[in-house]
């Protein structure tokens, strides 16, 4: 294999320390969690609404929304469970573009996954601190998913993500 070992990955554990979620916003997240398993066993009447942009790319213009929709959230809170789309990968076919911030966290910059997931996991972090809501992002690589499943509360395969062969194995 023609490889460069450039630097260690941190392990999502290590990732995990470096970026904590609080008490309190963990058990937002189980609140937000166990309001959206109702909905899927039958138990609510309620509709999920998964909704939002579909990359995330600049922490001001995610904040700017999700705060946004924390308010229809509380407009429609007896009928409808928000979730966020604050999707961080942007799956291309080709391979060509901006790969998203979990690969490339400056779109103008070059391919630094350790820089990614940490800007991801801050993302997510300021978005439940910002809003209360916690989000789906699209786990374009299933080996990502250790290091924000703490902070999501629901994941997507997208279309372009089946093309992986560990989304197919899972």
């Amino acid at each position: 294999m023609n490889m460069q070992f450039k630097r260690r990955m941190p392990s999502p554990q290590e990732i995990k320390d470096m970026y904590p979620i609080s008490e309190e916003l963990a058990l937002k997240k189980k609140d937000n969690d166990r309001a959206i398993q109702r909905v899927f066993a039958g138990e609510s009447d309620k509709l999920i609404l998964v909704i939002g942009p579909c990359s995330a790319d600049r922490e001001d213009a995610v904040l700017e929304y999700i705060s946004r929709l924390r308010r229809v959230q509380e407009k429609v809170q007896d009928r409808i469970v928000i979730v966020p789309r604050i999707y961080t990968n942007k799956p291309r076919t080709k391979g060509v573009g901006y790969m998203g911030m979990f690969l490339q966290p400056d779109p103008e910059g070059a391919a630094d996954i350790a820089r990614g997931i940490r800007s991801v996991r801050a993302l997510h972090i300021a978005a439940i601190n910002a809003s209360g809501l916690t989000a789906a992002d699209e786990m374009l690589y299933p080996e990502n998913t250790p290091y924000v499943e703490d902070l999501l509360s629901y994941h997507a395969v997208g279309a372009r993500s089946v093309e992986n062969p560990l989304h197919r194995q899972v």
